[in-house]
């Protein structure tokens, strides 16, 4: 079976974005926060962030927080990530007893 590529989400796009606009408001090319990242244990190329800037790659959990740290700014950068759309904003998630999150309207 051949694989599929998963479409990059609404998430993934503010993360993409999120990733860009931080690295150039350090002043930081590709480049160097690529060997950042790669420094910190998480290799990684100035063309893998490209893709990951232009929504071209997935950025995975370990993949963003190892930019977070690289960048200074492991805040600011999950915080702007990972907000929820605004049509979902009035959804609240709680606790089914086997430990999944099931939405649920307020």
């Amino acid at each position: 079976m051949a694989a599929r590529s998963l479409e990059i989400g609404p998430a993934g796009i503010r993360a993409a974005r999120t990733i860009e606009i931080l690295r150039t408001e350090r002043g930081l090319s590709q480049r160097e926060l690529a060997a950042r990242v790669t420094a910190l244990g998480r290799p990684m190329s100035n063309t893998m962030l490209s893709r990951i800037e232009r929504a071209q790659r997935r950025c995975d959990i370990d993949d963003l927080l190892a930019l977070a740290r690289a960048k200074r700014d492991e805040l600011r950068l999950m915080q702007h990530s990972v907000q929820r759309p605004k049509e979902r904003s009035g959804w609240s998630a709680r606790r089914t007893p086997k430990g999944a999150a099931e939405p649920i309207k307020p």
